[in-house]
């Protein structure tokens, strides 16, 4: 079969690699033409674009970008309906890719799948009705979804598993085959035998520039008794970091994020996937999201946010497992505080314990297999 997927950011192109890898593996005879990045060739196919032509976050550089985002769309919909593949699948990355999902729908008789479904609980949920219109069979990876989507629109959807569960299992997998000695000799090297703190402060400079100070401000307190290691992202340069570690006592390491919470006590963390991967390593954590304007987003995010929280470790639980300061409650104090209660004693103990919770909702399921397995599945029986 011939499968045209599109994807316009990193995390896009690592999902859409595996899930083409588990289809090649059911359909040896599959071709794949793509909106992607350097994963997704690796497996094979032609890339039509590379997703960086796409990746423009924020009002003003999409404003700056937008007739290149105009042409690659013009052109995103010639090539499809010129190569005419058997199914058209999007990933994640809703604000290019609904608009494509609508012209394949009003154009063509090509189905359209979507993996990873837009995070629309959260924001835009009038998008709903361009999904249910243009969204032949929604693949998600987020088990609250199914509610959401179901029960309250009466959309029904596939869950598939967490491929962030997938990898984290893998990990852990691999360290039980290896041993904790060859392991260790491939992960964080820190210079003595202390437990350590790891400071996850987001993969952008804009966030790392708001929560990475206030991190080491909290964290000062216990650079005698604990390895102080923030988790390098990869596209953001050593001399960046400088700016906030030089002459502090903290360590930056890249590529080396889960054989840093493989070993860490405890950790602080921005919002985001970086959440989820805490909590399946069972490293309790303090959730830190600085925003501009922090008593009005504050006061928004109580009146106007469609979810009660911001982790996706409380979303899964749906209730709170570990700790949020967002926006007025982001203070370095509140850090300190939040962070003493999860180093020692009862909180500590109590979110590990809540952790298993997340990890039994997620389930067994493989999600890029899972998906391939009913994608290919729907397709046949079309």
């Amino acid at each position: 079969m011939k499968y045209y997927l599109l994807v316009g950011e990193a995390s896009g192109d690592l999902h859409a690699s595996h899930l083409m890898r588990a289809l090649k593996n059911i359909d040896p005879e599959a071709e794949f033409r793509f909106f992607g990045g350097d994963l997704m060739s690796e497996i094979g196919g032609t890339r039509v674009r590379h997703y960086k032509e796409l990746a423009y976050m924020g009002f003003v550089p999409v404003l700056l970008h937008l007739p290149t985002i105009l042409r690659n769309m013009k052109m995103c919909k010639r090539d499809i309906t010129e190569w005419q593949p058997d199914v058209v699948i999007l990933v994640d990355y809703p604000g290019f890719n609904l608009s494509i999902a609508k012209y394949v729908k009003s154009k063509t008789n090509i189905p359209v799948f979507y993996y990873i479904s837009p995070k629309i609980w959260a924001w835009k949920e009038y998008r709903i009705k361009n999904i249910k219109r243009d969204v032949d069979e929604l693949f998600s990876i987020l088990p609250f979804e199914v509610e959401f989507f179901e029960k309250k629109h009466h959309y029904p959807i596939h869950y598939v598993g967490n491929p962030t569960a997938d990898e984290v299992r893998g990990f852990l997998e691999e360290k039980e085959r290896k041993g904790v000695k060859e392991l260790r000799r491939e992960g964080v090297k820190t210079n003595d035998g202390k437990p350590v703190i790891a400071l996850l402060a987001g993969s952008r400079k804009q966030e790392i520039k708001d929560n990475l100070p206030a991190m080491i401000e909290a964290v000062k307190t216990y650079e005698g008794e604990y390895d102080i290691v923030l988790a390098g992202a990869p596209g953001v340069d050593k001399e960046y970091y400088g700016q906030f570690v030089e002459g502090k006592n903290v360590e930056v390491v890249y590529n080396q994020t889960y054989p840093l919470l493989s070993r860490a006590h405890s950790a602080l963390v921005t919002s985001g996937t970086a959440t989820l991967e805490t909590a399946l390593f069972r490293v309790p954590q303090v959730v830190c999201y600085e925003t501009p304007l922090p008593k009005i987003i504050g006061w928004l995010r109580k009146r106007v946010l469609k979810v009660k929280y911001i982790s996706l470790v409380n979303l899964i639980a749906d209730r709170e497992v570990v700790r949020e300061l967002v926006a007025d409650s982001f203070t370095v104090g509140n850090i300190k505080n939040e962070l003493a209660k999860i180093l020692a004693g009862p909180e500590r103990q109590k979110m590990m314990e809540e952790y298993e919770e997340v990890w039994k909702r997620l389930g067994e399921k493989r999600a890029p297999e899972e998906a391939a397995r009913q994608m290919w599945g729907i397709l046949n029986d079309k």
